[in-house]
Formats: C-alpha cells, sequence, structure tokens
C-alpha cells in the first residue's frame, strides 16, 4: 500500500518517467522556507545560484529539514522503497529576464551509480512556477532509453554546472510541461531528458531539488561520496555519512560541504568522458 501517490501517479511516473503535481506542504509553509532561503543568501553574501547552490542541506537547517519533510519521504518511498540517502540538493532559482535555462538533459549522468535508474528527483516549489516562469518540461518517455551521452556547452547562463546537455537523438515534439504551485512538487527518474526555459514573469522562481536514492545502490567510482541518510536503514554502506546542520553556515558545516563537494567533482572528472562525444 503506498504512503502518498495514488496508484495512478505511480503508474504515470514508470509510464511517462515524471508525476506532477503532488501536495506536499501549504502555502505558507512554502513561503516560510523561501524566506529562510533569502535569510541564508543574506547571511552568505551571495545567491543561492550557480556555483554556490550544492548541498546546502549540509549549511542550512531549513534546506535539511526539506530534506527530511515527511511527505516528500512518502512519496519518494512510494517509488524506491524505505530506506533512502539523499544524494543531493540544489536550489534553482530563475531571476526574471536574467536568461538563465537548462537544456536537455539526464541528472544521473556524471554519478555513476549502479544500478542507474533507480535515483530519482522532487523538484519542491517555494515560489510559484507556471510555464512562463521557466518550469520543467519533460520528454515524455524518454527514461525508457537509458543513459545517454551529454557534450559540455559552455555558457554563463546554462545553469547546469558542466553545462551538461543531451547529444544523442531523442524525441523533442512529445513533451510536457510541469506548472507548479507553492508548496508542490514534482517527481521524476533520472534518466527522464527535461530542460527549462529562461524566465519572463516578473517574479523570481524559486526550486529547489532534492535527489535520493535506495540505500542498496553502490557507486562505481574510486572515491567515495557522502550522503544522508534520511529514511530507514543502512546495512550497504556505500556512502560516507553526512552530519545534520547544528549552526546555520557554521565553520564546521562549510568544511563538511566543501568536503561533500570535492567527492562529487572527482566523480565527476571519472564519468566525464563515459557519456561525451563531443565538447560544444
Amino acid at each position: 500500500m503506498s504512503k502518498l501517490l495514488s496508484a495512478g501517479q505511480i503508474e504515470k511516473y514508470k509510464s511517462d518517467g515524471f508525476v506532477y503535481p503532488v501536495d506536499v506542504m501549504s502555502r505558507e509553509d512554502a513561503q516560510r522556507y523561501l524566506q529562510q532561503l533569502e535569510a541564508a543568501e543574506a547571511v552568505q553574501g551571495k545567491l543561492l545560484v550557480k556555483g554556490s547552490n550544492f548541498k546546502p542541506h549540509l549549511l542550512f537547517k531549513w534546506a535539511d529539514e526539506l530534506a527530511h519533510h515527511p511527505k516528500i519521504l512518502d512519496a519518494v518511498e512510494d517509488l524506491i522503497g524505505p530506506d533512502i540517502r539523499l544524494l543531493s540538493s540544489t536550489v534553482f532559482p530563475k531571476k526574471p529576464g536574467d536568461g538563465t535555462f537548462v537544456d536537455w538533459h539526464q541528472d544521473g549522468t556524471y554519478f555513476a551509480l549502479q544500478p542507474d535508474d533507480l535515483q530519482v528527483a522532487a523538484w519542491v516549489a517555494l515560489s510559484a512556477a507556471p510555464i512562463d516562469s521557466g518550469c520543467m518540461e519533460m520528454a515524455l518517455g524518454s527514461h525508457k532509453l537509458g543513459q545517454l551521452s551529454h557534450a559540455e556547452v559552455s555558457s554563463d547562463k546554462h545553469m547546469l554546472s558542466l553545462g551538461q546537455t543531451v547529444n544523442s537523438p531523442f524525441r523533442k515534439d512529445n513533451t510536457e510541461f510541469m506548472p507548479l504551485e507553492p508548496g508542490q512538487m514534482s517527481l521524476h527518474h533520472t534518466h527522464t531528458i527535461h530542460r527549462s526555459a529562461p524566465n519572463t514573469t516578473s517574479f523570481r522562481r524559486v526550486g529547489v531539488t532534492l535527489t535520493y536514492v535506495p540505500a542498496h545502490v553502490a557507486v562505481r567510482a574510486s572515491v567515495k561520496p557522502s550522503a544522508a541518510l534520511v529514511r530507514g536503514t543502512d546495512s550497504w554502506h556505500h556512502f560516507q555519512d553526512e552530519p545534520r546542520p547544528q549552526i546555520e553556515f557554521g565553520e564546521k558545516e562549510r568544511e563538511f560541504q566543501q568536503y561533500a563537494n570535492s567527492l562529487f567533482r572527482a566523480i565527476y572528472d571519472e564519468e566525464r568522458p563515459r557519456y561525451q562525444r563531443a565538447k560544444t
């Protein structure tokens, strides 16, 4: 018996590679998280954008709380089971009119997971995310293609760290937008090809992506990455444990976040030749 998702929602995820909208919190709670995110930006003295937006759950209690949100985890458990690791968290804000975008890509390209098809991403809307704000656009059923090769596109406007972009053929004429209201989330499969356009509204669109894997998933890299155990137990120990933040943006919190990021960069560097055919 599922905990949050309906049978129809689970079937859509399996058939299309994504499901939305999933109600996880009130608009008021979403606004509270957004205010805490903005306060965190003030503490850092910079916006949580490309270059400073990865693994905020290691730095800030609000992000850690969001990653452990019971309804989010209930939905994730419906898809991947009760023993859950948080592999990553990323803040994705888009200012109105700044032209930032994400090109067609698959999330797990450089994560080196074995098996590589159990990762699920929850995109939680802290602001409204209508189509004209640059919500995600998904290629229906594309998760069934498996992992595809990617190029790296050099652009300050591309919001992904390496500008990763699918350079294998797939259908671009069979897609679906995923607009969300504050407090709703979408869920998508690691192999689902997706993108998002620039924000043409008058407000800042803000969402947080939380990437989860079953605790039994292994990593084929030469380094052992870190991941937080957020539900259940882990008898496989493929990941280093991540501490929950005790002090907002504290010194120990910053040190561990930098260490965790260095592990992911090392894995990325190992994996990039596996999925690249060209650089642009």
